[in-house]
C-alpha cells in the first residue's frame, strides 16, 4: 500500500456509513465513498460540525448541502506545491490528496536522474502531477480534454510559483495528441497517465479501460525516449486488480527497457481508527 500521509493541510479525520469526514485546510467537508462499508468507529463531533455535506441522489448525482458559509475556491499546500480547491457538483474538489503518494515519488525520481527530463501527463485533470514534476525540475506537456480543468491547473501552477518553468498545457483528446507525437517524432522521459474506465473520443471512439489500456499504452511506447526514467499508471477503476498493471508494464515497458516494475494499492491514513482507505491502484515501471 502506498499511503499519502506526509500531509498537513489536508486530513481524513474519520470514515464510517459509506462517508468521509474530512479537512482541507480549515474547511471540513463530509463526502460519500463506496469502499467505506464499515460503520462508524466513534463519535466525532465534527460530523456534525462541517461546512459542507455531500448527499447522493437515489437518481444518480447528487448535491451539496452547505451549513456554513465558504469561499468560492481556497488554497491547500502540499510540500512546496500548492492547489486551488473548488467543490464541483460531482462531490469532487479538484484534487485527489492520495496522489501525493505518487508526486513524492516521481519529485524524487526527476530530482535524482541529473540530467534534463520531458514529462508528458495524460488524463492530467487539474494538474497535481504537472505541477510536482515542474517543481522538481522537469519540462511537462500537460493534456486533457477538458478545457476548464486545463484552466485550473495553468493557475494551480502559478499559485505554485512555478510559472516561468516550462510547461505546455494543451486541451486535446489524448489519444489524438498521441498519434500526432507519434508522426512528429517527439519523445519523452517519462510518461504520466490517469485514464478513466469509460469515455468516447471526439469522433465517438469508444474508450473502456480493460480492452483499451494496452494497445494505448503500446502506443505511447513509440513516444518514450531512449533513455525512459519511468512510466506511472494510476487508475480508480472499481474491481482493476494491481498485477493488472504489472503484467501490462512487464510486457511492454519492461520488455523493451528492462528496469523494475511495482504496483499496489494507495490510500490515506484515517486519523481516527489508525487504519488506510483505499483509493485506487497504481502501477510504476522505472529504469
Amino acid at each position: 500500500m502506498h499511503i499519502a500521509d506526509q500531509w498537513k493541510d489536508y486530513e481524513l479525520i474519520d470514515t464510517g456509513d459509506g462517508e468521509r469526514l474530512e479537512r482541507w485546510g480549515d474547511i471540513l467537508l463530509r463526502r460519500p465513498d463506496p469502499q467505506i462499508i464499515w460503520p462508524k468507529t466513534g463519535n466525532d463531533p465534527r460530523w456534525n460540525e462541517v461546512h459542507g455535506h455531500y448527499h447522493r441522489s437515489s437518481s444518480g448525482g447528487g448535491e451539496w448541502e452547505w451549513k456554513r458559509k465558504i469561499p468560492e475556491r481556497w488554497e491547500l499546500g502540499f510540500k512546496q506545491l500548492k492547489f486551488h480547491i473548488k467543490p464541483t457538483n460531482f462531490k469532487h474538489t479538484g484534487l485527489f490528496p492520495e496522489q501525493a503518494a505518487n508526486w513524492a515519488w516521481m519529485m524524487n525520481k526527476i530530482e535524482q536522474a541529473n540530467r534534463p527530463i520531458t514529462v508528458l501527463n495524460l488524463f492530467a485533470y487539474t494538474g497535481g502531477a504537472t505541477v510536482a514534476a515542474s517543481a522538481a525540475g522537469a519540462s511537462v506537456v500537460h493534456v486533457d480534454a477538458a478545457k476548464g480543468m486545463v484552466q485550473w491547473a495553468k493557475e494551480n501552477h502559478q499559485l505554485s510559483g512555478i510559472g516561468d518553468r516550462p510547461v505546455r498545457f494543451i486541451t486535446d483528446d489524448v489519444f489524438k495528441f498521441v498519434q500526432r507525437e507519434q508522426r512528429r517524432g517527439n519523445k519523452y522521459d517519462a510518461i504520466i497517465m490517469d485514464p478513466p474506465s469509460y469515455g468516447r473520443g471526439p469522433g465517438g471512439e469508444m474508450w473502456k479501460l480493460e480492452q483499451s489500456l494496452y494497445p494505448f499504452l503500446e502506443s505511447c511506447m513509440s513516444i518514450m525516449s531512449d533513455q525512459p526514467l519511468f512510466m506511472l499508471i494510476n487508475s480508480y477503476t472499481t474491481g482493476l486488480a494491481p498485477t493488472v498493471l504489472s503484467n501490462i508494464l512487464n510486457m511492454t515497458l519492461k520488455q523493451r527497457f528492462g528496469g523494475t516494475i511495482s504496483s499496489g494499492e494507495i490510500g490515506l491514513p484515517i486519523t481516527n481508527s489508525g487504519m488506510v482507505l483505499p483509493c485506487g491502484i497504481l502501477g510504476r515501471w522505472e529504469s
